[in-house]
């Protein structure tokens, strides 16, 4: 059985704690630059990805749940979920309440267990606002953020002590926006000085 979150590993990133890889793979379906295209852009890529990413979570939940089956409509909804769980990630209100099946599972060991349901798209939603739901009780929600190079925008876990990561990659990410940042700053300095020469 596959382990892999195989759209955050094409970023190198470290997959975040548990279920909540889940969702952090999920946002990073994304189509980005040199990184490779949308895994939700049509059914074979969308069903390569649903089987990696149901196999990982069964993994780490420590369950066998089979892989949901999808439609090219369910597509669409999928793309909309992950622009809608995107703007949560990025500190904006989503707008307006939705419903997604779940169920309270007490476990033969006596453990009540938060389990999806439904079907299809739904099945996957479920699970993903499951492990939202279980990140923000742990407080474990705010670690998820998104790479501040807007050439990038990958999701990832932010595992630094004090919760102060912007970065997915500081070697990457961070060396070229600093490298695109100190050009800037030189080029302001430069039409600075030469507006402050007077012409003799």
């Amino acid at each position: 059985m596959s382990s892999a979150w195989s759209a955050s590993q094409r970023y190198g990133i470290t997959a975040a704690p548990g279920g909540l890889g889940l969702v952090q793979d999920f946002l990073n379906t994304r189509g980005i630059g040199a990184y490779g295209p949308d895994l939700l852009a049509d059914a074979a890529l969308a069903g390569e990805w649903v089987a990696d990413a149901v196999h990982a979570w069964s993994a780490a939940r420590g369950t066998d749940v089979p892989v949901p089956t999808f439609d090219d409509g369910d597509l669409a909804k999928l793309r909309a979920l992950r622009a809608r769980i995107d703007s949560l990630v990025a500190g904006e209100t989503p707008g307006g309440r939705s419903a997604v099946p779940a169920a309270l599972v007490v476990t033969d060991a006596g453990e009540v267990r938060l389990e999806p349901s439904g079907t299809g798209w739904r099945w996957l939603a479920s699970a993903l606002w499951a492990e939202i739901l279980l990140s923000q009780q742990a407080d474990t929600w705010r670690r998820i953020k998104q790479c501040h190079n807007h050439r990038c925008g990958s999701t990832f876990y932010d595992r630094s002590k004090n919760n102060s990561g912007v970065w997915h990659d500081v070697k990457t990410c961070g060396n070229a926006a600093n490298l695109r940042a100190s050009r800037a700053r030189r080029r302001e300095r430069e039409r600075a000085n030469g507006s402050a020469v007077s012409p003799q």
